[in-house]
C-alpha cells in the first residue's frame, strides 16, 4: 500500500517539475530499467536522463543522485557535456516491492523521474492434486492440490484442466487468487470413462504444471455409510446383513466390492482392528466368526470400490453369540483353621475367573466337590464348609444352563512357618487401584503369591478379594471398588508347591485426608511433680488416614508454647513442667492435621499434698501399731498368744506333778482327782486289745511318725482348757497301752514308742536330743542322769535298780500308777 502511495506521489511530482511545450507538459526527466519485475535477489540497473527544457536545471550546474524508497544509494554519472545523464546499479534487490526515484540535488532534493520495481519467485509445480467423486445428487468431482510451501510474492493464477479422451473434450477452469480446489459439474464427466486432470499455476517470471492425474470417476468415489439390517445368531458367530444407502442403491450390482468389519464385546472400551473381505454385492451377508460363547457384542462396517476411499463407518449394531458350556480354569484362594475338638478342617474357599476363563452363559453357579461328593453349590465367588483332616484336594466347577466346566482342582495347603516376603506397601494408582509392592528373600519351591484385601470397615467373606502374581513378579496392581478415606487390609501370602507362607500385612488408603475427630485428653499429676497426659485411640472409620503422629503443645501462663511429638502407639506423654497451665492435641495423617480444643488445668503446689499424705499416713499406721501392742500384751486368749509366741514343749523341763526331794512313793493318783496332770502330750490310738507279733514289731520297728496318732491326751477332762487337736506344743514320746482309768487290765505289757519328730526344740535353735533328764520341780538334778532316748554321749555307768528309775521320770511314773490303778 505504501509502494503505491509513492507511485502516485512520484508522478504527481514529476508532473508539477516537467517543462511546457506545444504537447503540454512534459515530466523533467525519465528512468530507463532493464525490468520492473525482477527474481528477487538478482541485480537491477536504471538510468536516470534529464531534459534540456526542465526549468530546473535551467542555466545551472546539474548533480543527481539516486534514492530508493527513502535511502540513498550510489551513482554514476555519464560522459556528457550537460552531466544531464546518471545510472545506478544495485547489484541484489532484495525487497519485494520499491520505488527507484532520480533527483536533483537542491535544498531540498527535486524528484524529477522514478520507477516501482517489484521482485518474487516463479511458481512452483502444484502438488497433491486428488479428486474424489460425490455420488449424492448432484453428481460431481471436487479436486484439490497444494500450491507448493513457497511463496511466490506475486500473483499467480491456476487453472484446472481436464481431457477425456473417450469423448475427445477438453475442459479448462480458471481460478480466483488464492482458491486452490474446484468442483466439475456432472455434465462434463463420465463416470466409468478414465479422464486426465491437471493444474496449471501462472505468474510474471514463469508458468508451471502438475503431475496429471488419470482416473475413472467411479473409482474415486467415497461412498455413503451402509447400514446394518439385521444379526442373527450362529454357533460362535454372528451373521451382518447390510445395505448401500438409499441414494445409492443404483450402485448394488455395479460390481465387487470391498468391505471391512469390526467388533468389540460389550465389556471392551476398544474396536478390534477391521477385517477385509470382498463381496459379489450389496446383497452378499457378511459372518463374523470366532467369537466368544453367549457374549454380546457391537459390529460396524464400511465399504468402498475398488480403490476409491473409505466410506464412514455404519452406526453400531448388537447381537449375542449362542450358549455353552463355561470353560478355562479358575483362580482359587483358601483360608484354613483347624478345629481341635472335631478334628476337622474349617474352610473358606474363594475363587473368580482366570484370564482363560469364559462363562459363556448366563446364571454361572458354582459347585465344590470333595470326592465326587456336592460339599457346596453357590451363585457366590465363596463358600465354607468343613473338612475330615484326611482330605488333600477339592474339585470347583463353574455351571450354566448348556453344561459344566471342567473341574479345576485346588490343594488344601497346610501352613508353613518359612517366611519369605520381608516387607510390604502399598500406594494409589489411579483413581481406583493400588500398586502393592513388596521385597522377598530367594525360596525354593515357591509358586507364586496371593495379594488378598478387604475393607476394614465392613465384614464378611463377600467383602474379600485377591489376585494372583507369578513367582518373579515383586509388584501388583490390584483395582476394585476402592473408596477413599477408607482404610482397607492387605496381604501378601507367598504360596508354595506343598503350603503357604505367613502373610505381610497392612494397612492402606486411596486417598487421605485430616481425621474426623481428635480425642479428649485426660490429665493427672504424678507423685514427682511430672504431669501426664494420656488419650483414647481415635475410632477406626474416623481416621481418614494412617495415623503419623500425636503432636502435643502445652503452655504455662507466662511461657511460649512448647512442642512434643508422640509417637502412634504410646497415647501418651509426661510431661516434666509441673506449672502447665494448658494443652492443646494435634492428630496428623498424610492428607492433613486436625486440632482438639484446648484444656486448662491447675494443680494445688505438690509439696501441700505430699504433706497431707504424709501426716495422714504416718497417723494411720501408729494407731495400728499401737492397737496392735495392746492386743498383743494384754489379751487373755492363749491362742491369739500363741500365734505370735508359740509354746514349744521341753522334755527335759516338763513334770506330770509337783515332786519334793523327800518323796520316795508316789500317790497313784485316781481317775476321781481333781488334782490335774501336767502332761506335755500323750497320744491314745485305738489299738486292739491284744496285739499279735506282727503288729507288736509293726509298731516298734515303724521309721514313720508316730507323734500325732490318736488324740492327745490334752484336749482330755483332765485339762479343760487345752485342745488337744489345736495345740502349738511338739510331741517327743508317745505312749501306748490298752485301756484307761477303769478299763480292764492288759493282758500283754506296755509298748513305749519314740518319736521321730525332728523338729527343733526352739525355732532358734539347731535340732539336738536333749541330753540329760532334769526335773524342775526337784530343784536339781540327780546323781545318775538318765536319757528320754538313747544317746552316745551320755551313757548310764552302771545298772540301778528298776524302781529306783521312776524317780528320774515322774513322767513315764505317773502313767505306771495310771497303769497300777487300772490294774
Amino acid at each position: 500500500m505504501i509502494s503505491k502511495w509513492m507511485s502516485v506521489i512520484v508522478m504527481l511530482v514529476t508532473f508539477v517539475n516537467g517543462a511546457r511545450n506545444e504537447d503540454g507538459i512534459q515530466p523533467c526527466a525519465k528512468v530507463h530499467t532493464s525490468s520492473s519485475v525482477v527474481p528477487l535477489g538478482s541485480p537491477v540497473t536504471a538510468t536516470c536522463v534529464i531534459r534540456e527544457d526542465c526549468p530546473l536545471v535551467t542555466g545551472q550546474a546539474v548533480h543527481i543522485e539516486w534514492r530508493l524508497d527513502d535511502r540513498l544509494i550510489p551513482s554514476s554519472p555519464e560522459a556528457s557535456e550537460s552531466s544531464r545523464l546518471s545510472r545506478a546499479v544495485i547489484s541484489s534487490f532484495n525487497h519485494t516491492r520499491a520505488i527507484l526515484t532520480c533527483c536533483i540535488q537542491a535544498s531540498p532534493p527535486q524528484v524529477v523521474a522514478g520507477v516501482e520495481i517489484r521482485a518474487g519467485y516463479p511458481p512452483e509445480a502444484p502438488q497433491n492434486l486428488t479428486c474424489q467423486t460425490n455420488l449424492t445428487n448432484p453428481i460431481t468431482i471436487t479436486c484439490s492440490w497444494d500450491p507448493g510451501q513457497r511463496e511466490t510474492h506475486l500473483p499467480t493464477q491456476y487453472s484446472l484442466h481436464t481431457e477425456m479422451w473417450a469423448e475427445n473434450e477438453n475442459y479448462s477452469y480458471k481460478l480466483p487468487q488464492g482458491v486452490h480446489h474446484y468442483t466439475i459439474p456432472r455434465f462434463e464427466f463420465v463416470l466409468f470413462y478414465d479422464m486426465k486432470i491437471y493444474v496449471k499455476a501462472v505468474n510474471e517470471l514463469g508458468e508451471t504444471t502438475s503431475a496429471p492425474l488419470v482416473l475413472e470417476p467411479v473409482s474415486s468415489a467415497k461412498f455413503d455409510p451402509p447400514s446394518i439390517q439385521v444379526i442373527s445368531k450362529r454357533y460362535g458367530c454372528l451373521r451382518l446383513n447390510w445395505n448401500l444407502s438409499p441414494d445409492q442403491a443404483w450402485l448394488q450390482s455395479c460390481g465387487l466390492l470391498n468391505l471391512e468389519y469390526r467388533f468389540k464385546s460389550v465389556d471392551s472400551t476398544q474396536w478390534n482392528d477391521p477385517v477385509s473381505v470382498l463381496v459379489q454385492n450389496a446383497k452378499t451377508p457378511v459372518d463374523m466368526c470366532h467369537l466368544l460363547h453367549w457374549t454380546r457384542y457391537f459390529a460396524q462396517i464400511r465399504v468402498r470400490y475398488q480403490q476409491s476411499p473409505w466410506s464412514e463407518w455404519s452406526s453400531s449394531q448388537s447381537g449375542v453369540t449362542l450358549e455353552s458350556a463355561p470353560t478355562g480354569r479358575l483362580d482359587s484362594w483358601m483360608e484354613i483353621s483347624e478345629d481341635p475338638l472335631l478334628k476337622q478342617l474349617n474352610i473358606s474357599l474363594f475363587w473368580k475367573p482366570s484370564k482363560r476363563f469364559r462363562a459363556n452363559g448366563q446364571n454361572v453357579s458354582y459347585i465344590v466337590l470333595v470326592q465326587k461328593r456336592v460339599v457346596c453349590s453357590t451363585r457366590e465367588n465363596y463358600c465354607t464348609f468343613s473338612l475330615s483332616r484326611s482330605v488333600k484336594k477339592v474339585y470347583v466347577k463353574a455351571v450354566n444352563a448348556a453344561g459344566k466346566s471342567s473341574p479345576t482342582v485346588v490343594q488344601i495347603y497346610k501352613h508353613k512357618a518359612h517366611p519369605v516376603v520381608l516387607d510390604a506397601t502399598a500406594v494409589p494408582y489411579g483413581n481406583n487401584s493400588f500398586l502393592v509392592q513388596w521385597r522377598s528373600m530367594d525360596s525354593s519351591g515357591l509358586s507364586d503369591y496371593v495379594v488378598k484385601w478387604r475393607p476394614l470397615l465392613k465384614s464378611g467373606l463377600s467383602h474379600i478379594q485377591f489376585d494372583i502374581a507369578g513367582q518373579n513378579q515383586s509388584s501388583i496392581v490390584i483395582t476394585g471398588s476402592f473408596e477413599p478415606y477408607k482404610p482397607y487390609g492387605i496381604s501378601v501370602y507367598p504360596r508354595f508347591t506343598d503350603g503357604i507362607g505367613p502373610p505381610k500385612t497392612f494397612n492402606a488408603y486411596l486417598r487421605e485426608k485430616a481425621p474426623s475427630m481428635v480425642p479428649k485428653l485426660h490429665i493427672q499429676k504424678t507423685w514427682n511433680s511430672d504431669i501426664k497426659i494420656t488419650w483414647d485411640e481415635i475410632p477406626l472409620d474416623q481416621r481418614n488416614g494412617k495415623i503419623q503422629d500425636y503432636t502435643v503443645f502445652y503452655w504455662n501462663q507466662k511461657g511460649p508454647v512448647n512442642v512434643v511429638n508422640v509417637d502412634t502407639e504410646k497415647r501418651s506423654v509426661i510431661l516434666k513442667d509441673p506449672s502447665v497451665h494448658g494443652a492443646v492435641l494435634m492428630v496428623s495423617t498424610f492428607g492433613g492435621s486436625l486440632n482438639g480444643s484446648a484444656v486448662h488445668f491447675e494443680f494445688q503446689p505438690f509439696d501441700e499434698v505430699a504433706s497431707a499424705m504424709i501426716v495422714i499416713g504416718s497417723v494411720f499406721g501408729l494407731s495400728l501399731l499401737i492397737i496392735f501392742i495392746v492386743l498383743t500384751c494384754f489379751s487373755k486368749h492363749e491362742r491369739f498368744k500363741g500365734i505370735f509366741w508359740p509354746v514349744v514343749p521341753d522334755p527335759a523341763n516338763s513334770f506330770v506333778l509337783r515332786l519334793t526331794s523327800e518323796s520316795t512313793q508316789y500317790t497313784h493318783p485316781s481317775c476321781d482327782s481333781e488334782d490335774p496332770i501336767y502332761l506335755s502330750h500323750l497320744s491314745f490310738p485305738d489299738i486292739p486289745m491284744k496285739l499279735s507279733k506282727e503288729e507288736d514289731d509293726l509298731w516298734i520297728n515303724s521309721s514313720e511318725e508316730t507323734s500325732d496318732l490318736g488324740e492327745s491326751i490334752c484336749g482330755s477332762p483332765f485339762i479343760t482348757e487345752y485342745s488337744g487337736s489345736n495345740s502349738d506344743s511338739v510331741p517327743y514320746a508317745t505312749v501306748v497301752f490298752s485301756g484307761f482309768c477303769n478299763s480292764p487290765p492288759p493282758k500283754e505289757p506296755h509298748v513305749y514308742l519314740r518319736s521321730e519328730s525332728t523338729q527343733p526344740l526352739l525355732e532358734a535353735e539347731e535340732p539336738f536330743t536333749p541330753k540329760c533328764y532334769q526335773n524342775l520341780a526337784l530343784g536339781g538334778m540327780t546323781e545318775e542322769q538318765h536319757f528320754f532316748g538313747p544317746s552316745h554321749d551320755c551313757v548310764p555307768e552302771e545298772v540301778a535298780d528298776p524302781e529306783s528309775l521312776w524317780d528320774d521320770f515322774p513322767f513315764l511314773r505317773a502313767l505306771a500308777m495310771n497303769d497300777t490303778e487300772n490294774d
